[in-house]
């Protein structure tokens, strides 16, 4: 059985693109593998979070994971600050780590070109934390988005030079994981990109049914098509991707043929759009609302997930500082 480790960023409520691109996957992923599944509250300090919102984040994440059908009886669901090995494991592999290979990396190069004013150590080493997250378990595998393939390559550069350094295969080269199908990128509401919370363009898996209501009817759109049959522009594109991962075949046969005809009124796409994915958020909704009140249960799955992730992690690194040299008296 491979062992799959995969993480979500603790920065607030998760949305369609969450889901699509990785939740929906998740929930097939741990019938057939040894997965871990943690919230990186870490990672999220990059951004200098209020820190009166950062317990509140890791809960909602988690009420959100287990309300998407993360089971804690089939994978280990932990919290990234709960394991204190993570931490000692990043100190080591930055000892390894290179000042010019980080600075190339295109996410440090990105977000430094977009908040000049906050290029902090954490972000250049983002990748080095990131290969503590998936080396701390020797996962073999690991599921990544486009945006993320460049920081799976420089965690199996870590792993190589880790075993190479020391003379010991002890780490498996991770891998992307292969899901079964097509990878769906969902669209944000802006006309172009993906749905990102940063970006402002997201929908929320347990947003209020008003509030996603009225981000759709707002969602960039044009005055229509003039000609039979032609392509659609991404703005419009965008539109017709949520509805096909949210409403029926036949909705969106309709609005499609609508389109192709020229006879496309936006006004009605968009409101069978919010109600599609209103109802297609309901049962999410409804069970987070449920588990977010159930301290005991948040605790006892928390509480779960710590130990078997400190478990497995211990075992790493008692490996690795053996490897390094270190002994005790």
């Amino acid at each position: 059985m491979n062992t799959v480790v995969s993480g979500i960023r603790s920065t607030g409520n998760l949305h369609l693109g969450n889901y699509f691109g990785a939740i929906k996957n998740f929930v097939q992923m741990q019938n057939d593998n040894n997965c871990f599944f943690f919230i990186a509250d870490w990672h999220s300090l990059t951004t200098h979070p209020n820190p009166a919102d950062l317990h509140t984040n890791v809960r909602n994440v988690l009420a959100e994971y287990l309300a998407c059908g993360i089971d804690p009886e089939k994978a280990c669901i932990y919290v990234q600050s709960d394991i204190p090995e993570i931490t000692e494991l990043y100190l080591l592999m930055n000892m390894n780590a290179y000042l010019g290979e980080l600075q190339r990396t295109t996410s440090f190069k990105d977000k430094a070109r977009k908040h000049p004013e906050n290029i902090n150590a954490g972000l250049l080493t983002y990748p080095v934390l990131m290969a503590a997250d998936i080396l701390i378990h020797r996962a073999k595998q690991v599921p990544v988005g486009k945006d993320q393939e460049q920081n799976l390559e420089m965690a199996s550069k870590f792993a190589k030079r880790f075993n190479n350094t020391y003379g010991e295969e002890l780490f498996p080269i991770p891998k992307p994981y292969s899901f079964t199908g097509e990878f769906i990128k969902i669209p944000g509401l802006d006309g172009s990109g993906k749905m990102g919370k940063s970006e402002g363009n997201a929908i929320g898996l347990v947003e209020d049914p008003k509030a996603i209501k009225k981000k759709v009817m707002k969602a960039v759109s044009d005055s229509g098509p003039t000609e039979m049959n032609q392509e659609k522009p991404e703005a419009i594109q965008n539109l017709f991707t949520l509805m096909d991962v949210v409403s029926t075949k036949d909705t969106f046969d309709f609005f499609n043929d609508k389109y192709n005809s020229c006879e496309i009124r936006y006004g009605d796409l968009k409101k069978q759009l919010a109600e599609d994915i209103i109802n297609f958020n309901a049962p999410i909704r409804e069970k987070f609302l449920e588990i977010s009140k159930d301290d005991e249960y948040l605790r006892r799955v928390t509480r779960l997930g710590a130990e078997q992730a400190r478990e497995s992690a211990a075992k790493t690194l008692e490996e690795v500082r053996r490897l390094m040299g270190f002994r005790k008296f």
